[in-house]
């Protein structure tokens, strides 16, 4: 030891603007690039962003908002994509993202891959070392969000799940009313998501040049290129990469239902229901679905493609959370006042929020633990369409009650060599 006192960057080491087409995709006012370094080297967050995509081209921007944070490295699968976004931040690019988990200055890193590889990535920045936002949904199977879990609390890293809309003031008078009481004793939840659908090219195409598309592939079974895999909606719609929108778009009004009610952590529950899976086309997750969930203190859960709200039925009366809105009966419930949602400030929030936990060692606003929740109750809807069967989760044991063969065996996937979940 050089006898000097220990930094912020230290402890976190041991311890628990706008976008414009794509010729500019990532510029960034200087007035803004200031803000961010208006804390001292010593004080600030040191991010990298692996993914610069659509959304994370946007968390990207928006990073940049927050006081104390500095990106200075992107890694993506497309050239000209990295390669702007680090010119944008005056950063570093790379084309494959361990290159920024080897870097000791690098604190956290934002992880806003395709869905796939959302927890192989995760699970080897907390084994380096670091912090991580990591959009949603999370694991691809209940395997990868329990072995998540795992091995974030065992390093003592911060997590913060990519649910922004915590953030929004609504959300939080709503969360307080429910927890409350005033709705009385609960009797139904009723959930809604965005549907998933079909098509999708089968035929295949040439990779573009400037595109790895091995390493995008990464963990995923072997498959051809084709126009429509690794565009949206592929990248949700396609079940070697992901479960689609059941868990995709359902993060968002389940999050809000863990956020606000503890009865999928009582007891066991089952989880039933119907839903197709396209049988042409290269589109191959669930649609349409339609499930009942019975939790252990007697609520009944409904959750169902449709809009993306969560409803709270009580005994003395009824709310419904959406993105952007509030509403109760009695109407009294809810105040006036209340200001509306505003997307981009909230996810701005909620990379602040990240970057505060990161720096405090304490828990963000939407960590791990909910995460998992939320996620695997999506993973337990869509283990019970594909086998029509009457699904029985524990939440203490954390493992299936009985099942068939089948349905064990979806909750992991074989990982594409030479890839491998790190702590498994």
């Amino acid at each position: 030891m050089n006898g000097q006192k220990p930094t912020r960057r230290d402890a976190m080491k041991v311890g628990c603007g706008a976008v414009i087409g794509i010729a500019a995709p990532y510029f960034i006012p200087a007035r803004v690039l200031g803000a961010a370094n208006s804390r001292p080297p010593s004080e600030q967050v040191v991010v990298g962003h692996i993914g610069v995509g659509t959304r994370g081209g946007d968390l990207l921007k928006w990073t940049q908002l927050g006081h104390g944070i500095r990106s200075v490295a992107v890694a993506d699968c497309y050239t000209v994509r990295r390669e702007a976004a680090a010119k944008a931040i005056q950063g570093k690019a790379y084309a494959d993202f361990r290159q920024i988990l080897d870097r000791n200055d690098i604190d956290a890193v934002i992880i806003a891959t395709p869905d796939h590889w959302h927890v192989p990535i995760a699970l080897l920045a907390a084994q380096a070392g670091k912090d991580a936002y990591v959009e949603k949904p999370l694991g691809l199977t209940v395997e990868q969000d329990l072995l998540c879990e795992k091995v974030f609390h065992a390093h003592q890293r911060v997590f913060q799940y990519g649910t922004q809309q915590r953030e929004a003031k609504h959300q939080h008078f709503g969360r307080e009313l429910v927890r409350s009481g005033k709705l009385g004793k609960l009797s139904a939840i009723e959930v809604r998501a965005p549907n998933g659908g079909s098509g999708g090219s089968t035929e295949t195409a040439a990779v573009p040049a400037d595109f790895d598309y091995e390493m995008w592939l990464g963990p995923a079974p072997l498959a051809s290129y084709t126009i429509d895999r690794c565009k949206p909606p592929g990248t949700y719609w396609i079940y070697d990469q992901s479960i689609g929108y059941l868990a995709g778009w359902g993060a968002h009004p389940l999050d809000i239902m863990v956020w606000c009610y503890d009865g999928d952590q009582a007891g066991p529950f089952t989880v039933e229901g119907t839903g197709v899976v396209p049988k042409e086309g290269l589109y191959d997750t669930v649609y349409d679905w339609n499930m009942t969930l019975k939790m252990a203190d007697g609520v009944k859960i409904t959750f169902v493609a449709g809009s993306d709200s969560t409803k709270f039925i009580g005994a003395e009366g009824r709310l419904e959370l959406t993105r952007s809105s509030i509403r109760a009966f009695p109407k009294e419930l809810v105040p006036n006042d209340l200001p509306p949602s505003q997307h981009a400030p909230e996810t701005a929030t909620h990379i602040q929020n990240f970057a505060t936990a990161v720096r405090s060692r304490q828990e963000a606003s939407s960590p791990l633990n909910d995460a998992v929740r939320s996620d695997v109750i999506s993973h337990l809807c869509n283990i019970a369409v594909r086998t029509g069967e009457r699904i029985t989760w524990d939440p203490i044991q954390k493992d299936l009650i009985g099942g068939s063969e089948k349905a064990r065996a979806m909750m992991k996937r074989p990982m594409r060599a030479p890839w491998k979940l790190a702590g498994s």
